[in-house]
């Protein structure tokens, strides 16, 4: 351990300070929540599958989708057992609605989040989360190495002159990891990156295409 240390090799743990992990508490318990919701939400999807009912729009839970789950006639049981759901899921949405305002009220004079929100597909949810979870960004050196935290690049097997790179290592910060992801699934049309995506998916297939242009926007979050 002390050679390590002398020539500088000697791996360091960064502790957030407790501000962060306050903020971190939140931002994580929102993602727990909205988690649950979706849960909740493919239990209903379930029970009209079982009655039979054809849901024809994309998202059940808009205006249109609503009026069809309350002019749908479905058996007493499975109707009480959605009307349950659909009151658990207003409630979720007040509290993951509350939780995101305390969040950003917290946030608002921070330079990072506000900067971050510049990025085309980072919103107010997506800059939480890179901001809370990385914390100091100064703590890496280079982009790749917030990229190799966040677990989105790949592994790596060397052997003599045979060199293998595997799947993404998906260590480090899920919760970062899928914020990325998702956020270059809403890129405009007219951006650079979502190009970039499309031509590595037409050419690699549509996860590897994602997860590319997750690093490519990671990049962007750590400058």
């Amino acid at each position: 351990l002390a050679e390590l240390l002398r020539m500088g090799r000697l791996p360091e743990a960064w502790i957030a300070p407790p501000r962060t992990r306050e903020l971190r508490e939140l931002v994580r318990y929102r993602a727990k929540l909205v988690a649950l919701r979706s849960g909740l939400k493919a239990q209903v999807h379930a029970v009209l599958a079982k009655e039979g009912v054809a849901v024809p729009m994309s998202d059940l839970f808009g205006r249109g989708g609503m009026q069809l789950l309350s002019e749908t006639r479905l058996g007493t049981c499975y109707r009480m057992r959605v009307d349950s759901l659909l009151d658990l899921i207003d409630a979720f949405d007040g509290e993951v609605y509350w939780l995101g305002q305390a969040i950003a009220a917290r946030l608002r004079h921070h330079r990072g989040y506000t900067a971050i929100q510049a990025i085309p597909g980072v919103g107010p949810t997506f800059a939480a989360v890179f901001t809370v979870e990385i914390g100091d960004v100064a703590r890496f050196a280079r982009p790749p190495q917030l990229c190799s935290w966040a677990g989105l690049t790949p592994k790596h097997h060397e052997s003599d002159t045979t060199v293998r790179r595997g799947h993404i290592t998906k260590q480090g910060s899920r919760l970062v990891r899928w914020a990325a992801v998702e956020a270059v699934q809403h890129l405009p049309y007219d951006w650079k990156l979502r190009a970039d995506r499309d031509r590595i998916a037409a050419r690699r297939g549509r996860n590897i295409g994602k997860v590319a242009a997750a690093r490519k926007l990671l990049t962007l979050v750590y400058y």
